[in-house]
């Protein structure tokens, strides 16, 4: 497997080769403050589908405002803005009138708004004033909305582009930059027995099938492949509401999806408007076709706080963001259709999602062979008090490579994001690159999340 210099996370095993009482472990965000109050009038309790990116040294997020139909204006697009992803504040952009007034932070308003998320367009051939691209839900399909700085949008085409599917979910796209296309995944209804997808809605929340999540590529945006749902792996099917699929921005050859599941027959709140309880997984693919779905726990739980055990609460937004060199934001959706309706940050260590796990007893496990770039191993660990890491580099045939073996390995203890590698002759190991090496890594207590070679 040839890595270069890139950064590889453990969030599946397909870097491992050999195991023993090692397992792959699923780490929870850790909440943080509120982030933003749906309180406006134009937006209320049913504000939800939200997208966050970075636009340069700018973080923009998206949203649906459920507005008030006796004015009129109905669902519409909220924008918010932040230098910290931490602080956000909704610019006043005049754009769009509502109750006689452009005194608000509207950038979309009619067809689209009830699930309008943006993505920054990385195409190198993309023109200027489309680099911002969306979906707009136009009758059964979905149309492309396009701007030049996340403002101001307008319909590229009038029509549907992709009409196989069920777009009454968060519709997300992005440029793929290592397969070079774009990609689209929104919700079909599949019949887990027969195979077969469904592409209508239905009535009165009444499915023939379960939610699930399909996809669809382009050269061009416009041009769109057949639709066709992503492989679970055989793992037993759930409701998969959103899908909240994004190629992680620091190994963009590894996709991740925060899904909602939605469990349709549950109450736990005996005076909340609606049937049904949710919560938010974790899955992951390298080819976003065939994605591991190991993780039927859930990443995000509702927790203590009742108004979060409604049935479309704990929505994770699109997006992730680097809001400290060793700290990840995502964000997720509360209190939905109460009136305290908001939006809560939440924080992973960087590249955190999930870790090779070794008891106190310890454990270990060995790569499969690895062509690399660079001078210098890094990796990204905790361990406790008493915990350890040590690394032996082998060849391809697993032989231990002299001078780097486990007995030349000072023993590793701490929490970093960044640690690098050394033996008792020092950390170049720029000599074994091209070769082919499998790395052995002993592990006490300790959790890896990433490695990474670097000069």
């Amino acid at each position: 497997m040839d890595i270069g210099s890139r950064v590889e996370l453990f969030v599946d095993d397909r870097l491992i080769d050999r195991r023993k009482n090692v397992t792959l472990k699923l780490h929870e965000p850790v909440p943080q403050e509120v982030a933003i109050r749906f309180d406006k009038p134009w937006e209320g309790p049913v504000s939800y589908y939200v997208t966050v990116l970075q636009d340069a040294d700018i973080y923009r997020m998206y949203y649906r405002g459920s507005g008030s139909r006796k004015d009129g204006v109905g669902e519409v697009t909220g924008c918010a803005e932040s230098s910290d992803g931490i602080r956000w504040t909704r610019p006043n952009l005049g754009l769009f009138e509502h109750a006689g007034s452009k005194d608000n932070n509207i950038v979309w308003s009619g067809a689209g708004s009830h699930n309008f998320a943006p993505f920054i367009d990385e195409n190198p051939a993309c023109k200027p004033g489309r680099r911002y691209k969306a979906f707009c839900s136009i009758g059964r399909g979905l149309a492309p909305v396009v701007s030049a700085e996340g403002l101001r949008w307008q319909l590229l085409r009038k029509s549907p582009v992709i009409t196989q599917g069920a777009f009454d979910s968060q519709n997300v796209g992005m440029w793929d930059t290592v397969q070079q296309q774009y990609v689209a995944y929104f919700r079909v209804f599949a019949n887990p027995r027969t195979g077969k997808m469904s592409h209508e809605a239905g009535q009165g929340e009444v499915f023939s099938g379960v939610r699930s999540i399909a996809r669809a590529t382009s050269n061009d945006f416009l041009n769109w492949s057949d639709t066709v749902e992503i492989d679970y792996g055989g793992t037993p099917r759930e409701q998969l509401y959103t899908n909240a699929i994004v190629a992680y921005p620091r190994a963009p050859h590894i996709y991740m999806g925060f899904p909602k599941r939605f469990l349709t027959q549950r109450k736990a709140v005996p005076d909340h408007p609606d049937i049904g309880v949710s919560d938010g997984v974790f899955i992951s693919s390298r080819d976003g076709v065939h994605w591991d779905r190991r993780f039927m726990e859930a990443f995000l739980r509702p927790g203590t706080d009742r108004r979060n055990w409604g049935e479309r609460s704990n929505h994770i937004a699109r997006g992730i963001l680097q809001t400290a060199p060793d700290e990840l934001s995502i964000y997720y959706v509360e209190h939905y259709r109460w009136p305290s309706v908001r939006l809560r940050r939440a924080t992973l260590r960087t590249d955190g999602f999930v870790s090779v796990n070794a008891p106190y007893r310890g454990g270990e496990f060995t790569t499969v062979p690895l062509k690399f770039e660079g001078k210098h191993l890094l990796i990204n660990y905790a361990t406790s008090a008493a915990g350890s890491v040590k690394v032996e580099l082998r060849d391809a045939q697993n032989r231990p490579v002299p001078g780097y073996t486990l007995r030349d390995c000072p023993e590793m203890y701490g929490d970093e994001i960044e640690q690098t590698v050394s033996w008792k002759d020092g950390a170049d190991v720029s000599r074994l690159q091209r070769r082919g090496i499998r790395l052995r890594f002993v592990m006490k207590d300790a959790d890896l999340y990433s490695i990474r070679f670097r000069s």
